[in-house]
């Protein structure tokens, strides 16, 4: 039915409820019951009629305006009459008036199939509430980490036991040993930095999008918050952002802790680089074994993967259970995509640590402000992300690096 159809209707529902009126008057006297349900009934198909009118009227100026191309010229669609015949237009104008409102070619659009019982109508696209991305890479160490949480102080200092006591000794009932002066306390010390992100969405995203744009962009901004602080857990050099794992420094984990692997930059797959594992392996104490992990970019574990040892077994060995990871050396071990993947000369490839030790202190979570009003100019809503922290490996002695041989063994 074309919007010409839904006002002469109109019309005629108005001039048969204005004749009731009319003949009541001119008998001097009010609407029986019948009457009035009569004109009661006809105003509300009036009603009706007009909120149709308005949808369709409201319908072709968006359409209109979709299809004006920029220089002011019409865009391509619309019919003779003006209307727009397309699926899409079609579709919107069924959502908006139901079937009665489109016209003979806007339902052919939508027939999809002819059956015995009658076509019926398709919408030229479905919506899912589903957001299509690639995986997100995995973040662990703040897991595995010590995380502390400091409120008006500035930062939060960690005594360390820089040099111990020496064995106490054996001697007489009255005698009490010889002086021992050599305990010395540290401190490191950990300073929250802050870090922040700002973006814009369009009001018309937010107002249209079916996903829920807000959660959008909530899950994205912590999401790439957590792989800002993992590439820093992993390579920071503490200078405003938190000192990585694989950052040599006195400070945190220095070069005492490193174990050569391979020669000439390369892994290897051989004995050599099996007995070097196993030297890495026991350079760390056994106390820390029942925390302690292997660390590795996927490009060097498909290489330790294929690592043999001298009975020409895999030093890899999979679970055999699903509560039992896979191991290396009886250890099991972390993929990381942050950590190093190259493999060179000099370069760290992986480690053996309990990452307990590695401490993280935060002094905001990360929080999300809203800005309503600074791109309003623009149609614009603009989101800032915040967060305040810091982190480092609080003591050496429970890691062990990897670094490749700059030459042969």
């Amino acid at each position: 039915m074309t919007i010409h159809d839904l006002r002469n209707q109109r019309a005629q529902h108005a001039a048969q409820a204005r004749a009731l009126l009319d003949a009541a008057s001119e008998a001097g006297r009010d609407l029986t019951g019948e009457e009035e349900q009569q004109f009661d009934r006809l105003m509300a198909e009036a009603d009706t009629l007009e909120q149709a009118i308005n949808r369709e009227e409201r319908l072709r100026e968006q359409e209109r305006r979709l299809q004006t191309g920029p220089e002011g010229g019409e865009g391509n669609g619309p019919d003779a009459g003006g209307r727009d015949n397309s699926a899409e237009s079609a579709f919107r104008s069924y959502l908006m008036g139901g079937r009665a409102n489109l016209s003979a070619e806007q339902e052919r659009a939508l027939n999809m199939a002819n059956d015995p019982e009658g076509g019926f109508l398709v919408a030229p696209q479905q919506f899912v509430e589903t957001l299509l991305q690639a995986v997100d890479d995995a973040v662990a160490i703040r897991g595995l980490a010590t995380t502390q949480r400091i409120g008006e102080a500035e930062s939060l200092g960690v005594p360390t036991l820089d040099s111990d006591l020496d064995d106490a000794q054996w001697t007489s009932e009255v005698g009490t040993g010889s002086q021992d002066d050599s305990l010395r306390v540290g401190r490191r010390e950990l300073r929250p930095h802050p870090l922040a992100k700002r973006i814009k969405a369009s009001r018309t995203l937010l107002r249209r999008a079916t996903l829920g744009p807000e959660a959008i962009v909530r899950d994205r901004l912590s999401y790439k918050f957590a792989t800002t602080t993992e590439q820093a857990y992993m390579t920071g050099d503490g200078n405003q952002k938190p000192l990585g794992l694989f950052t040599a420094s006195t400070d945190g984990i220095s070069t005492n802790r490193d174990v050569k692997v391979g020669a000439s930059g390369d892994i290897g797959t051989g004995v050599e680089v099996a007995d070097e594992l196993i030297d890495a392996k026991y350079t760390l104490k056994p106390q820390y074994y029942r925390r302690a992990r292997w660390l590795f970019h996927r490009n060097v574990v498909k290489r330790v993967r294929k690592i043999k040892d001298a009975n020409d077994q895999y030093v890899w060995q999979p679970g055999l259970s699903g509560d039992r990871p896979d191991t290396i050396l009886e250890l099991p071990f972390l993929v990381n995509e942050f950590a190093p993947s190259t493999v060179e000369s000099d370069a760290y490839v992986g480690m053996l640590g309990d990452f307990s030790f590695y401490w993280i202190v935060d002094a905001l979570d990360m929080e999300v402000q809203r800005l309503v009003e600074l791109y309003a100019e623009k149609n614009q809503v603009g989101f800032i992300g915040r967060l305040e922290t810091d982190g480092m490996p609080t003591l050496e002695e429970p890691f062990v690096r990897l670094q490749v041989r700059s030459g042969t063994r």
